[in-house]
């Protein structure tokens, strides 16, 4: 029988108790979470929930942790994921692209996430090798097992859900390559779209990768042009974050150059439900799903895991560990201001141009240099950097790809760099 609601609510003294707890296990980070986290499974309790759900909520968390810990040890590694099909034979075109890309990557710095099948994802890891290489794999019971040496390493995690596995895949990368492939493939492509047109998730590169000649994704992007675009149900221009290419360089340069001069963007205020009061709280980075990243605190507090969860004062999206999202799910930025930070500083020139150029997407105000805003100064947030600051309409945080992309394009900006974002401390 269900608890009345009244009822389902840790009382003062079991939150004291859950406070002694975390004491006797030794938790001293970011305990307000820690406690959220046990409420949860105690109001879960406390609600009769079934056991089926229950089994799911762990069986959630407990993939979420497994996952956490394998990707902690490279958080100051630039990563990029590579989504394709299981089914693609070794010796296919797609396949020898797959591992030229994860091969430059991977030369330049960079990791490669795969979802550790066969396929794609075998020459993506391939490519890539063993130390550039990390897999996070689903439990099928008809699934063929990849050969490479990578489904027996320790730089593999293996879900039973789909949306943990799918969470994992996106939120510690800052880029993404799909090629071509079955329902997962376009499952996963059509997740990224919707996050980056959503705004649920900062920008980042993404490239439609085909083989030699190939039209599998000319033919997608006529079908979202034709039957999506003509018909109202997304946007004129929605596909121009992506690149479609078929060749693997330009993949590669897609991915890197779009980190040339952008480093990261933060809301002030934040709005995502981040933990201002919490003293170890750093500044938030998000993920995909409205789950938020948190990035290590700039006065040495530690690290979490990843793009989820928050704990700091704004929406950061560091080149070194992933995906974003901005808000971390309820962020509403209208007459919030957006903090962009750059590499090189734009001259008062190119500020004109940027102002000229994008305009229409202000709410108010004007595209202006800044110096760091009072949130990002009481976290030492990135005070090194350059950075602009504007306040865009609602509708127009999913088009910010395009004022990176001017960003990245200015004179002032840097050479197209080779090596891969500084990490982060």
């Amino acid at each position: 029988m269900k608890a009345d609601a009244s009822e389902a609510s840790p009382s003062t003294d079991l939150r004291a108790e859950i406070e002694v707890l975390l004491d006797a296990a030794g938790v001293d980070w970011q305990r307000k979470l820690i406690t959220r986290i046990i409420e949860s499974g105690i109001d879960l309790g406390l609600d009769g929930t079934s056991r089926l759900d229950l089994k799911i909520s762990a069986a959630a968390l407990e993939e979420m942790h497994s996952a956490f810990r394998l990707f902690a040890p490279f958080a100051g590694t630039p990563k990029a994921t590579i989504f394709g099909s299981a089914r693609t034979q070794a010796h296919d075109p797609l396949s020898l692209q797959a591992e030229r890309v994860s091969r430059s990557l991977a030369g330049l710095g960079w990791m490669v996430v795969t979802g550790a099948g066969p396929g794609i994802m075998e020459a993506a890891a391939i490519g890539a090798g063993p130390e550039h290489s990390l897999g996070v794999s689903i439990r099928l019971p008809f699934e063929e097992l990849p050969q490479h040496a990578i489904a027996h390493n320790d730089r593999l995690v293996s879900m039973k859900y789909f949306f943990t596995r799918k969470l994992m895949l996106v939120k510690e990368s800052l880029g993404f390559v799909c090629l071509p492939g079955g329902f997962g493939t376009m499952d996963e492509t059509f997740e990224l779209l919707t996050l980056q047109q959503t705004g649920k998730m900062v920008p980042v590169p993404i490239v439609l990768l085909d083989r030699p000649g190939g039209d599998f994704w000319r033919g997608f992007e006529r079908f979202a042009t034709q039957h999506l675009e003509g018909t109202g149900m997304i946007s004129p221009g929605d596909l121009d974050r992506v690149l479609v290419t078929d060749s693997a360089d330009a993949a590669v340069a897609e991915i890197t150059g779009f980190w040339r001069n952008y480093d990261s963007l933060r809301w002030v205020p934040d709005r995502g439900g981040s933990e201002a009061s919490d003293a170890s709280g750093s500044a938030a980075t998000a993920a995909a799903y409205g789950a938020k990243r948190e990035v290590p605190d700039r006065g040495g507090n530690g690290r979490n895991g990843g793009t989820s969860g928050a704990g700091g004062a704004g929406g950061d999206a560091p080149p070194q560990d992933p995906v974003v999202v901005a808000g971390g799910g309820t962020q509403d930025p209208a007459g919030d201001q957006l903090v962009m930070r750059l590499r090189s500083a734009p001259t008062d020139e190119e500020i004109e141009s940027l102002n000229e150029r994008f305009g229409d997407l202000l709410l108010s105000g004007r595209i202006e240099r800044s110096e760091p805003l009072a949130p990002e100064r009481a976290d030492r947030d990135r005070l090194e950097l350059p950075r602009i600051v504007l306040t865009p309409r609602r509708r127009a945080v999913g088009e910010l790809f395009r004022i990176i992309r001017a960003l990245n394009e200015l004179p002032s900006a840097p050479a197209l760099a080779t090596a891969p974002p500084e990490p982060r401390d």
